[in-house]
């Protein structure tokens, strides 16, 4: 890296006249488009990004020019977090109870030195969307930000400042990362701390409209939320109060979709809704189109994400090539809350009364056909995706409390929900790439890390601002947490294992059983210090049943059909024995969310996604970025083969490595992209991951040139072996981007653009009308 290069770029964009703040944002820009040929450089724009940051915020609060350096602020956080806590609680921005901290110790604690850690897509992101500020300046520094965010969840404890330093420490250390809306929110006057909400809609006119406004409320504060409307009665069934036929779920849908675009989460990001339908609803074919781009308008959801919610008695006809019948929940209203053996004998009744004409509305089809019509409508439109049902209750921890009726947002969280009900869940990812070496997992670390999480994540629930009595009463009652991981591909980069392998299958395996494990671990610690939650009697944790054991309910549900490695490597049988005798804190533990905005401020790959491309530009809400898989380029470097005919080939190649003839075939292997990955391996690894996991996992499928054998092979797989859930299924667009250079300009930079930038994004289907991997404007992976 040279200084010089940053210097010569910026002296050929200055004009005489420029201002202070235009020379800074100058600096920033000659400095980012080196990156495609050096990563390092983005610690280099970060930094300079960090120098108009410091500028701005010491200016606000001193009401004077302040411009101290990197090496002052050593001495300058400390005052400086004094007044930022005093013009936060003026400005009505932070908790006033903030400023009943011993401000002093806190300061004292702070490391100005961790500023350094960020990339310049981390900081943006944080600069552009985090970070608090007063009519657009601003005022909160970095390691202020995450002590912010410590004390917000430390205002309960005892030992206040304690507890704020260690959580402070662990977050500013990216080891583990809270979710976005308690970064937003953590320490401020509105603290909505929780990630994901889940909803059931009752079958009347004041349920469903209840439910709306539930998801009004709940998204203003960023929440994800999750609607089940499996009990909306379809098209056709009877409506005795009118004597008239109902129109079936979709326009209530269409209602659902507009409610979500006119209240954008508190103006920082659009609203986010997911609809679950069961397979069997009268509806589910119209459900299906929701997100073609043909046909009545007035019947489409074009800002609303769907999902399927898969019964096993389904796949079972699938499998068979039987044929299914789809119902009107108004008429067959207990298929909603059965599932396993209980759902297959009585859908099998209400078969046999449809055939004595007992029941009204319902419709036969080939269960094949059904199923290829799902799999089409999620390969055309990216929607719904495809859940299931079975063994999300049949493993849920919480069977006696109730029913799991959908997932949330990104199909990670699978909570009970009723009418008096709606489900919460408090999130929060482990940075798996900073606790492995080339020798394996650091057991000691880990484990420090997940029990301090998991504290973090109970303390959510009792600070939260709940916008609803249904999610406080829910939340309070059971208090789920859900623990994750992100950075999974820079872990096996570390260890050297290419996901395409089964050495990738056993870290996967190894890596969430030691999660599961001390997550578990923690609980019961809390459930010990604090109490346990209060509907744990009769729950599968006070039967000493835990996630690893509860695969044998699905199993024997399944007759024995889920072929899954059991090897167990930690002391299961103390800890079944500590959690049924002391109790557990939360009624669950982990879900893996896709980490996609925390991902990024860490500087780590996303939830446990392959490498997407080695080399393309980032677009999201905060501008166009250019993406360097730095393990990559140390690698080529140590090879000497990092030149400027490598970067030009990797451009050409969209990042791919292997047309590249002169890179190493161990390279290519270890440095494959998602696109190059065999999907199976990807369910593999899932199906490790999900026996240790009490909830689910967002699990994107990528398939480079999809077909129907090969989706059809791909999702039997996935049900087969056991998964809960998948997420979005991602393939290669039809046509790809001119080969042009990288660099750019950053939208909220507002420089003068030099060659211009041509993103390189994966779309959900061909025809890209669906969410894209880095699309700005899907907020499921925000």
């Amino acid at each position: 890296m040279s200084a010089d290069a940053v210097l010569d770029e910026v002296r050929r964009n200055s004009f005489d006249g420029i201002s202070a703040d235009e020379l800074a944002i100058a600096q920033i820009m000659a400095a980012r488009i080196m990156v495609e040929a050096e990563p390092n450089y983005s610690q280099v724009t970060a930094r300079l990004l960090l120098d108009r940051l410091r500028r701005e915020a010491l200016t606000y609060l001193a009401g004077l020019p302040d411009d101290a350096d990197q090496e002052q602020m050593r001495e300058r956080y400390a005052p400086y977090f004094r007044d930022y806590v005093a013009r936060g609680v003026e400005l009505g921005q932070l908790d006033p109870e903030l400023a009943s901290f011993d401000l002093d110790r806190l300061g004292a604690a702070l490391l100005p030195e961790r500023d350094m850690s960020f990339g310049f897509l981390g900081l943006q992101t944080l600069y552009d969307r985090y970070f608090l500020h007063h009519d657009g300046t601003r005022y909160e520094l970095p390691q202020a930000f995450f002590m912010r965010v410590a004390m917000g969840l430390a205002l309960r404890e005892d030992d206040r400042e304690a507890r704020a330093v260690e959580f402070y420490r662990l977050l500013s250390s990216f080891d583990f990362m809270c979710s976005t809306p308690t970064l937003f929110n953590s320490g401020t006057t509105r603290p909505q701390l929780s990630s994901c909400f889940l909803t059931t809609v009752d079958d009347d006119l004041h349920g469903i409209f209840h439910s709306i406004s539930n998801n009004a409320m709940l998204s203003k504060y960023a929440g994800g939320l999750g609607n089940d409307w499996t009990p909306v009665r379809g098209i056709g069934a009877h409506i005795r109060g009118t004597n008239g036929q109902s129109q079936g779920v979709v326009p209530f849908l269409k209602i659902a979709n507009d409610t979500a675009v006119a209240v954008n989460q508190g103006g920082k990001r659009k609203g986010a809704v997911c609809a679950y339908l069961e397979t069997w609803h009268i509806d589910v074919e119209e459900f299906l189109d929701l997100r073609k781009n043909t046909g009545d308008d007035r019947r489409r959801t074009h800002d609303m994400n769907t999902a399927n919610w898969v019964p096993d008695e389904f796949m079972r006809r699938v499998e068979a090539d039987g044929t299914w019948t789809l119902f009107s929940p108004d008429e067959t209203p207990d298929l909603h809350d059965l599932y396993g053996t209980a759902f297959a004998e009585r859908y099998r009744a209400y078969e046999r009364a449809a055939e004595r004409g007992e029941i009204k509305v319902y419709r036969q089809v080939r269960a094949v056909d059904l199923w290829r019509r799902m799999l089409t409508m999620l390969f055309e439109t990216g929607h719904p995706w495809i859940t299931f049902k079975d063994p999300c209750n049949l493993r849920s921890p919480q069977q006696h409390a109730g029913v799991v009726h959908s997932s949330n947002l990104c199909t990670e969280i699978t909570l009970n929900t009723s009418r008096d009900e709606v489900a919460v869940c408090n999130l929060g990812s482990v940075n798996l790439a900073r606790h492995v070496t080339a020798d394996g997992i650091d057991h000691e670390r880990l484990e420090r890390t997940t029990r301090t999480a998991v504290r973090m994540l109970d303390n959510v629930i009792d600070i939260n601002f709940y916008t609803i009595p249904e999610a406080r009463r829910s939340n309070l009652r059971h208090r789920p947490i859900g623990l994750g991981l992100m950075g999974f591909s820079d872990a096996l980069f570390a260890q050297r294992i290419p996901v395409s392998s089964q050495a990738a299958v056993e870290f996967a395996d190894r890596s969430m059983e030691e999660i599961s494990y001390h997550a578990i671990s923690a609980s019961a610690d809390l459930a010990a210090e604090r109490g346990r939650y209060e509907s744990f009697e009769g729950s599968l944790w006070s039967q000493g049943v835990l996630p690893i054991d509860s695969l044998a309910l699905l199993e024997q549900a399944r007759d024995g059909h889920v072929d899954l490695d059991r090897t167990m490597t930690r002391d299961w049988g103390a800890l079944r024995e500590r959690v049924r005798a002391v109790g557990m804190r939360n009624s669950n533990v982990m879900a893996i969310a896709p980490t996609a905005t925390i991902a990024n401020i860490c500087g780590v790959g996303q939830s446990i996604e392959p490498i997407y491309r080695n080399l393309y530009v980032k677009s999201n809400m905060s501008g166009d970025f250019t993406v360097v898989n730095p393990h990559l380029v140390a690698d080529l470097k140590a090879a000497g083969l990092w030149d400027e005919d490598m970067l030009a080939d990797l451009k050409f190649h969209d990042g791919s490595l292997d047309p590249i003839s002169r890179i190493p075939g161990e390279l290519k292997e270890l440095y494959a992209t998602a696109f190059e990955v065999e999907p199976r391996w990807l369910v593999e690894a899932a199906a490790r991951r999900q026996k240790w996991i009490d909830q689910a996992q967002s699990l994107n499928l990528y398939v480079a040139a999809p077909s129907g054998r090969k989706l059809d092979e791909l999702y039997r797989l996935a049900w087969r072996q056991g998964l809960k859930t998948t997420y979005y299924l991602r393939s290669t667009s039809a046509t790809h981007v001119e080969k042009s250079t990288l660099r750019g300009t950053d939208g909220k930079l507002n420089a003068v653009p030099t060659t211009p930038v041509a993103p390189v994004v994966p779309t959900a289907a061909v025809d890209g009308a669906a969410c894209s991997v880095d699309d700005p404007d899907c907020e499921a992976c925000q």
